[in-house]
């Protein structure tokens, strides 16, 4: 976490998914990977959903200009990272936000990822069909 005057830049993770946020004062910009959040990840309401709650949490709607660079994984995986990314941000830009943030479970990186696959298996934990005859 690096902070230049007002300017507030963390870093997200889900999945194979690393979002990178760089918030500051402004008039509400949002961007992810130079695009709107709704041309980038849709019409989907769940993912816009994932990547707004912290900013409504806070009251930062419009407050804030944010700008995120994310990469890997799928949409699910990035859209929890970017939201993570921007909860962790807001966190450190005030304490009583930090509170209401950790008490929603924002805060804490969802550390389940795909299991590696392994050999002898046609998955991690699938096995071949065994035959006796």
């Amino acid at each position: 976490m690096v902070r230049k005057k007002d300017n507030l830049i963390s870093t997200g993770k889900r999945k194979r998914a690393i979002a990178r946020a760089l918030i500051k004062p402004g008039e509400g910009k949002f961007t992810v990977n130079g695009q709107e959040p709704i041309a980038y990840f849709g019409n989907h309401p769940v993912l816009l959903k994932k990547i707004m709650s912290a900013l409504e949490l806070t009251g930062n709607i419009g407050k804030k200009d944010i700008s995120v660079n994310v990469q890997g994984g799928g949409l699910a995986g990035q859209a929890d990272a970017v939201g993570h990314a921007i909860a962790r941000s807001l966190s450190k830009a005030k304490e009583a936000s930090r509170k209401t943030l950790k008490a929603a479970g924002m805060l804490s990186r969802d550390s389940r990822i795909k299991e590696s696959k392994k050999y002898g298996r046609k998955k991690a934990r699938k096995r071949f069909q065994f035959s006796k005859r």
